[in-house]
């Protein structure tokens, strides 16, 4: 007899419901120390938390604060104080340095037929202080609330804010616009210019003092006819809006919104925070010549780090500018900044270098190496899109971070001073683990597992020295979800497919299968590569929202599966699947070998680390040979794609997401067209067109070059706004496909971009994926 898994349609959108409804936790802020009247210290802990809301159609966010008493070495007592409470249209959000004051960027729906403005507020602990209209103020465009840019930053001394924003564009109007000045139209209207803003005067080392590099919004040019349809370049995926970043001042005390000068033209700042004293604005800029490309999950596009001094109006460069920078985090004493650094092109993803700048002496160090080969019970290297926004101990000399480890993702504390690392999660259990932040030593965690939603985590930072003894506690509990067993097991490629620069190298894959289940009854297996992590990110300078994203499906092949909590993964194995996560060779966590060891090697390496990992685990496992089905997205879903073609006899169904099909036809659409070219083996050079050799190779490593033989039905999800894997590769195949008479369906999800991230696009394409995989996997 046919095992049967949950047939029907209401049971699976029953279980659906139950795991989504795991919130996710995405930011943590501590407030300043408190004493009791027994003398005890304590204080209070505001997280963030994200979870979706299916009748709703959306995700929404709620906060929950904490109390948390210590004696300085110690946690005496932590635990939740009131009830959750939904958070409204905040966009960005950010306590001041002392922890009295509050500033709220804040969305509001506009009157009738008024677009949506934006408000930038400031709260102290009892009630509103300030409510600026940023969009009736007309000095810049919109406020930029993205991870890659965004920031909100609070001066030293508590009366400034900076933040990042689109550049004003000037009017455009047609060539025959009517031109009726008796008729009472304005000066805009017929084209006089207004008068210019008056610059802030500033006369102490003060944001907003001595120099005139704060200036209003500068004068706005006479309205230019013909150009209302000029093409203005933007940063690509998620980025769309992004083109000409600013970086902003809003002088508290004064109620005047200011637009930084001084920057170079061919530089896209953002990340910024104020300098030691307030004297001027640190930040990194991007350049976007000879044209922008994507910036999301892209770490290799070249920036650096800049000082603009406000009192003399010079931009200042801080690190080397041939190289890719982000993520720079200035020391409590206002004496170090530490960065993220890689090689600019290559892949987009790998292991990074940390570096520090001295504020005083100018010097500039390596503190972390890119480690070449991970090994256990060494630092495995960096692999993070970000460090988290509050990293510093407070001596100033040790950083928090947490990175993949293979597998796993791990918490430990660098010195920046010895450059030695240790593991404060080494005795913990497995799982994947994320720094929230770190204030006086008090340090915040997100621990899952993939059985196990997101659970908060506390501990106290031990001295220097003592720091494997970190003793972590469970402040909000998760308890795991029935009916799921997991492990990781290490697999070593044949002989014959080791790569042969880069010999020894391993892999993972993490096997998840159902616990319950009849006796004797073997369950189906469903494979799923990795594509690029689209993970919740770090808690960054500005606390804002992230959904908690059912897969890493974005880009790749630079990723790693960490043995954290996924939904998709957890509701099909609850539904009676084996799920099989594979982190084939390429992937993060493993040492920067095993990155460069896949570009050139697309399509066969990696395909084949999948294939022996499959057959590998139905030698050893009790799983239905007779019942496999491939479940991936973007470079997930070319492998899924590769394998259907290569091996069309292992693989009864296929479901993909965004998927790259054809690498030659990809490359003149994408907004990451080198990409193509590096992935491929070949050169990039924004310059030069791939000529017939090379157009050839990206054609010969594509999955489409195998589509004659794929005979298992296979559906496909697109986003209709994906700028990275354009939803005319899938259509491409699609077409490719029906004309062959496979087996075949399309869902095409308008308003979604790569990820398909959109909490109505989430749950139909769970549902889909799991019929499908139901109707074609019953043998």
């Amino acid at each position: 007899r046919v095992p049967q898994v949950q047939p029907r349609a209401e049971e699976l959108s029953e279980l659906y419901r139950e795991l989504s409804q795991h919130p996710g936790l995405s930011t943590a802020c501590l407030g300043p120390d408190l004493t009791t009247q027994y003398g005890g210290k304590y204080c209070s802990l505001y997280t963030e938390w994200s979870q979706r809301d299916l009748a709703r159609a959306e995700n929404i966010k709620f906060c929950r604060q904490y109390l948390i008493f210590h004696d300085g070495a110690s946690i005496v007592y932590s635990g939740p104080a009131g009830t959750c409470s939904e958070i409204k249209d905040e966009l960005l959000s950010r306590e001041s340095p002392s922890g009295t004051l509050k500033a709220v960027l804040r969305k509001v729906s506009g009157k009738e037929k008024e677009k949506e403005k934006q408000f930038l507020e400031v709260w102290d602990q009892n009630r509103k202080v300030k409510s600026i209209d940023l969009t009736a103020l007309d000095k810049h465009g919109s406020v930029y609330d993205d991870d890659q840019f965004g920031c909100l930053a609070w001066s030293h001394s508590e009366t400034h804010l900076l933040y990042v924003a689109e550049k004003k564009r000037p009017k455009a109007e047609s060539f025959f616009q009517s031109k009726a000045p008796e008729l009472g139209t304005s000066d805009e209207d017929t084209g006089h210019p207004k008068k210019e803003d008056a610059p802030v005067k500033v006369v102490s080392p003060h944001p907003g003092s001595a120099g005139g590099w704060l200036c209003g919004c500068g004068a706005d040019q006479a309205v230019p006819q013909g150009e209302q349809f000029v093409y203005h370049e933007d940063w690509g995926e998620t980025l769309s809006t992004r083109s000409v970043p600013v970086l902003c001042v809003l002088d508290i005390e004064g109620n005047s919104i200011s637009v930084l000068e001084g920057i170079p033209e061919h530089l896209s700042p953002g990340q910024a925070f104020w300098s030691p004293e307030d004297t001027g604005v640190v930040f990194v800029g991007w350049w976007h010549d000879p044209f922008r490309l994507g910036l999301r999950h892209c770490t290799n596009r070249r920036s650096a780090l800049f000082y603009v001094d406000l009192t003399g109006g010079r931009c200042e460069l801080l690190s080397e500018d041939t190289r890719a920078v982000w993520s720079p985090r200035l020391s409590p004493d206002g004496c170090r900044i530490v960065y993220l650094e890689n090689n600019v092109l290559g892949p987009h993803q790998q292991c990074s270098q940390l570096r520090m700048y001295d504020w005083y002496t100018k010097h500039t160090s390596t503190v972390l190496e890119a480690v070449p080969r991970q090994a256990w019970g060494a630092f495995p290297g960096i692999y993070c899109g970000a460090l988290p926004g509050m990293c510093w101990a407070a001596d100033s000399r040790r950083i928090l971070l947490d990175t993949a480890q293979r597998s796993q993702q791990d918490v430990f504390v660098v010195d920046t001073a010895t450059g030695t690392t240790t593991s404060l999660t080494a005795d913990s259990p497995v799982g994947s683990w994320s720094v929230l932040t770190i204030d006086r030593d008090l340090l915040v965690a997100r621990f899952s597992t993939p059985s196990c939603p997101p659970m908060l985590k506390v501990a106290v930072l031990p001295a220097a020295g003592r720091e494997a003894q970190t003793q972590w506690i469970c402040l909000q509990d998760a308890p795991p979800v029935p009916g799921i067993s997991w492990g990781i097991r290490t697999l070593q490629p044949p002989p014959e497919q080791e790569h042969p620069q880069y010999r020894g190298l391993d892999f993972d894959a993490i096997l998840m299968r159902p616990s319950k289940g009849p006796t004797g009854q073997k369950p189906p297996l469903v494979v799923m590569p990795h594509g690029k992590s689209l993970s919740p990110p770090h808690c960054t300078p500005a606390r804002r929202h992230h959904a908690p994203f059912a897969l890493p499906f974005a880009g790749g092949p630079h990723s790693v599966f960490t043995a954290g909590w996924m939904l998709y993964p957890a509701a099909l194995c609850r539904a009676g699947f084996a799920v099989l996560l594979v982190n084939y060779r390429g992937s993060l966590g493993f040492g920067q070998d095993s990155v460069a060891s896949l570009p050139g090697n697309v399509g066969t390496q990696d395909v084949h680390d999948m294939q022996l990992c499959v057959e590998r685990v139905l030698q050893e496992e009790m799983l239905d040979a007779s019942r496999v089905a491939l479940v991936g997205g973007s470079h997930g879903g070319f492998l899924a794609c590769h394998l259907i073609g290569q091996f069309p006899d292992t693989y009864r169904a296929c479901v993909v997401r965004n998927p790259v099909v054809n690498i030659a036809s990809m490359v003149a659409t994408t907004d990451i067209p080198d990409w193509c070219l590096t992935e491929t083996g070949l050169p990039y050079k924004p310059d030069a067109l791939p000529d017939p050799a090379q157009w050839t190779e990206m054609l010969h490593k594509s999955p489409i070059r195998y589509v004659n033989r794929v005979h298992a039905p296979v559906l496909l999800m697109l986003g209709e706004d994906d700028r990275r894997v354009p939803p005319k590769q899938g259509l491409e195949y699609y077409r490719a496909l029906k004309a062959r008479g496979v087996p075949t369906r399309l869902l095409w999800y308008p308003g979604n971009n790569h990820a398909l991230a959109g909490v109505e696009a989430e749950a139909d394409g769970f549902m889909n994926m799991a019929l499908w995989l139901l109707k074609h996997l019953q043998c």
